[in-house]
């Protein structure tokens, strides 16, 4: 049976490719199901990438790394936590284990009879979604915490630009003092 790891993947990170590789190590014989969460949301600077470009990093980089058995799909919102894990259910093929560092997740899916266990985060510090955003929008930096598959990727599909784009376009927060 499959295990099924939920995230954004904003974008796929160095850290997510090493929790990949760890999870196939460990059940080498069951498939990897990866659910691109938020799949409906792009083009903020939270989620400045679309479903199918979060696949294409996702392929491109388990592909680089020869890892097999991995299946990717999105997964929409749908802002109903009740429903949340029999949406996933009905959504994706059977699974019988669930990845998680989610406390919400975790909850949600225990309640509902899964083992669920949590990974380890690799590098946290370093390899965190918001901070690797940050450094695209700067282009500086980023390269090295994405696999090199995604680096290109990113690169091609222009992803430092859009990043400086969204972030121009953001709301700021007023100056302290400011009305």
């Amino acid at each position: 049976m499959r295990g099924l790891l939920v995230g954004r993947f904003q974008p796929f990170h160095a850290g997510h490719l090493e929790v990949v590789r760890r999870l196939r190590a460990e059940r080498p014989d069951a498939p990897l199901l990866l659910g691109i969460g938020s799949a409906e949301q792009s083009y903020t600077l939270e989620n400045p990438f679309t479903a199918g470009e979060r696949f294409e990093m996702i392929a491109r980089a388990v592909q680089e790394a020869r890892l097999d058995r991995i299946e990717v799909v999105p997964v929409p919102d749908i802002q109903r936590h009740a429903l949340w894990v029999r949406y996933l259910e009905a959504l994706l093929p059977p699974f019988d284990r669930v990845y998680a560092n989610n406390p919400l997740t975790e909850l949600l899916f225990e309640r509902a009879g899964y083992r669920v266990e949590r990974p380890p985060l690799v590098d946290r510090n370093r390899l965190e979604g918001t901070k690797i955003r940050a450094l695209l929008a700067d282009d500086r930096g980023w390269q090295d915490r994405v696999p090199p598959a995604v680096a290109r990727h990113l690169g091609e599909i222009g992803a430092p630009a859009r990043l400086r784009l969204l972030r121009s376009a953001s709301p700021r927060p007023p100056a302290p003092g400011s009305p």
